[in-house]
């Protein structure tokens, strides 16, 4: 009991801003904007070049959806347990012991996030090409990271309302790409119909690496763990906006993929990048090339706006439990964490103007599998180590729906380790790297209970 009582003392940091919160439509907004980038309008020709069939590839989507929800069942326990912001730092510290925490927050404030926002602002200027064709991509990615910045300095209350009209424009442009597809594009010879050859597709190892990459498309799933301390009423809350946000993008998804292939001949999608543009040609014409372009860079802008929020809790809560790390707790009036938000600022930029988010992109993957792995599996640990703590929500489908995410997820890393071992043993050298640092920053630290969340051990 004692540790029980210990971890119910501290369960919740202290709200931003003097308990300024956000609703749960904005935690779900910034689900939706973290899942949805660039991944589903690129990826489609890299599967249907082994797995030319629609039912296949709807099925592949539906079921990275499933495994995805999975994920969000377990961390809506987790985070519902432990409301408190920055994701696997503050669940991983209480579930198995700070440093592992102090490990996974590490990678995710140094790197974890500034290089996905850097990849995504890349992508708003090459797309942005289609809008402003004599603008340099450069200064459109810079800018872009640069306003979202701003808007997020501003606080939590503006940023909120950025993020909710930021996302709720891109979901009402992909379902107006959506409805335009299927009332004016012309039908494909596809069937989204089970036949007999999709049990040979299904079954493939094609089929299974593809899993992986419609993996990474919903990578994000988790994103309203790293603002608990900042949503209303969380231990109900924060569950509902990773179920819902999630439901919303799976269902997007699956409905892409399919005007993809109802529009466009699958011999012309196949191994191309730009499956989106070829397909908005198909149902607009020759101008189907910049729609389709300003669509993409208009759901870029709320997919960097939630990452330029996420992001910066991670290294905002470090700041708490850390003295070296303090400035870094330090927010605003309206509940910025101002020199955190500047942190992955200077970050995002410096990978942008030297092109190194690609490189880190690549070794990073191995660790954050790692993390959310590691999560999942800290809630059987608790389950059975802990079974008297207090648990507002209960996981749906244990232990069913935690085996199944641990199951594909640890594919995914077997699949990194195999065929990208030099880039997975850099992503386990920066997780020893933040656990040397953690035994440092212990050393200098007055004793252990300012250095991080007290685990359960």
């Amino acid at each position: 009991m004692a540790a029980a009582e210990a971890l119910g003392a501290s369960r919740s940091g202290p709200r931003p801003g003097g308990g300024s919160t956000i609703s749960v439509v904005v935690a779900v907004a910034i689900v939706v904007a973290d899942m949805v980038g660039v991944g589903v309008f690129t990826s489609l020709g890299f599967q249907v070049k082994q797995i030319p069939s629609g039912f296949s590839i709807l099925l592949l989507w539906t079921i990275g959806g499933i495994v995805a929800l999975c994920g969000v069942f377990c961390y809506g326990e987790l985070g519902a347990m432990f409301p408190r912001s920055s994701g696997e730092y503050n669940l991983l510290g209480r579930a198995y012991h700070p440093a592992f925490g102090f490990v996974a927050g590490w990678v995710s404030a140094t790197v974890g996030f500034a290089a996905p926002v850097a990849l995504a602002a890349m992508a708003f200027g090459e797309y942005g090409k289609a809008v402003l064709p004599d603008t340099p991509p450069m200064l459109l990615a810079v800018g872009v990271v640069w306003m979202v910045s701003l808007v997020q300095l501003a606080g939590v209350r503006h940023s909120g309302r950025f993020q909710l009209i930021a996302t709720i424009l891109k979901v009402v442009l992909i379902i107006a790409f959506l409805v335009s597809g299927f009332a004016i594009g012309t039908a494909q010879p596809v069937s989204f119909a089970p036949s007999a050859p999709d049990l040979a597709y299904i079954a493939s190892a094609p089929f299974a690496i593809s899993l992986v990459f419609v993996m990474y498309s919903f990578s994000g799933w988790n994103a309203a763990t790293y603002i608990i301390g900042e949503v209303r009423d969380p231990e109900r809350n924060v569950p509902r906006a990773m179920l819902s946000g999630t439901l919303i993008v799976l269902v997007l998804y699956v409905a892409l993929n399919a005007v993809f292939l109802y529009t466009a001949p699958i011999d012309r999608l196949a191994g191309q990048l730009d499956v989106a543009r070829i397909s908005g040609s198909y149902i607009f014409g020759e101008f189907g090339g910049r729609i389709v372009g300003a669509m993409i860079c208009f759901g870029l802008i709320s997919s960097i706006s939630a990452m330029m929020w996420i992001g910066p809790r991670v290294m905002m809560t470090m700041g708490e439990d850390i003295p070296v790390l303090r400035p870094f707790a330090r927010r605003s009036a309206g509940g910025a964490p101002v020199y955190a938000i500047l942190f992955q600022l200077v970050a995002a930029n410096l990978m942008l103007l030297t092109r190194s988010f690609e490189a880190v992109l690549d070794f990073i993957q191995f660790s954050l599998l790692f993390c959310s792995f590691f999560t999942v599996l800290g809630l059987i640990k608790l389950r059975i180590t802990h079974p008297e703590l207090p648990r507002p929500y209960r996981a749906w489908g244990y232990p069913l729906t935690p085996l199944v995410f641990l199951l594909v997820t640890g594919f995914m890393m077997y699949y990194l380790l195999t065929q990208r071992p030099l880039q997975s043993a850099l992503g386990v050298l920066i997780m020893l790297s933040g656990l040397l640092i953690y035994a440092v920053f212990r050393k200098r630290s007055a004793g252990d209970a300012a250095v991080a969340p007290s685990g359960l051990q």
